[in-house]
């Protein structure tokens, strides 16, 4: 019983997360398919290490900022922000576009840090902390044009099913079609999703490699509306981006501590 109380405890912390404005005991006793006696006991442990407090009012669950506070402390330790966030932040302002970079955690792009540069309504800013979809995002087209088909298509079947129905008009429908996008790519040496990952949406992205070996650790992308960021802005933005990423290549603190990342596989 004891080795299965760590996954629901992440569990619950997870559902949490997604979220924020709480849940009742019940709710959360269901999903981590424990007895609601047993949930009550681990969230009170929770309550009492500080991670979740209960509201007075109704009675729901919900975590506290402590997590966030580690997860910041982190990224300042490891030096996955001081660094790198200048570069970001000059090309968003070169380009006025979104540029974002996503680190790869095991086997996954996973977005970790951002720069806004757009400043009229029209902006694209999603949160960070998401992973971008390997079949239909330019960061996906990026990650797996370093491996060969076969195992591209494992990491696109790890990630799960394939719903082309909730993203863009152009979205690869099939492995076939995603394996001809990872064929472009490796051809251009970037990547690009015009209408894929969602409508009206354009990305070009460059990898961050170590300057030792060339292991592929991050993926940077500039992203942006398409009636913003045309074919022409993205060619116009290209050897910036190229440039950036040859620059975070070139942080030894980044890369070092992002390189065991990338070296892990989902399985």
């Amino acid at each position: 019983m004891a080795s299965s109380l760590l996954p629901r405890a992440l569990h619950i912390i997870e559902l949490l997360a997604e979220t924020p404005r709480g849940l009742g005991l019940q709710a959360l006793a269901d999903s981590a398919n424990m007895p609601k006696s047993g949930a009550h006991r681990m969230l009170g442990e929770m309550i009492e290490l500080g991670y979740v407090e209960q509201g007075a009012d109704n009675g729901q669950y919900r975590l506290t900022y402590r997590l966030a506070d580690i997860g910041i402390q982190l990224l300042a330790n490891c030096g996955l922000v001081e660094a790198p966030q200048p570069l970001l932040d000059r090309l968003a302002k070169s380009c006025q576009e979104l540029v974002r970079l996503a680190v790869i955690d095991n086997g996954r792009p996973v977005f970790m840090l951002k720069a806004q540069g757009a400043t009229g309504a029209l902006r694209y800013d999603p949160e960070s902390g998401d992973e971008a979809p390997l079949y239909c995002t330019a960061t996906g087209f990026a990650w797996l044009a370093q491996f060969d088909d076969d195992e591209a298509i494992r990491l696109i079947a790890a990630q799960g099913p394939m719903e082309p129905e909730l993203h863009g008009p152009d979205c690869p429908r099939n492995f076939s079609e995603v394996l001809e996008q990872i064929k472009l790519t490796r051809k251009r040496g970037y990547g690009k999703a015009i209408n894929m990952s969602s409508p009206g949406m354009s990305a070009i992205t460059a990898v961050v490699r170590t300057p030792m070996d060339g292991t592929a650790v991050a993926i940077l992308s500039i992203g942006g509306p398409s009636a913003r960021l045309t074919e022409e802005k993205m060619t116009q933005y290209l050897p910036l981006l190229l440039s950036c990423a040859d620059k975070l290549s070139a942080l030894p603190g980044l890369t070092d501590y992002l390189e065991p990342l990338a070296h892990k596989r989902h399985t």
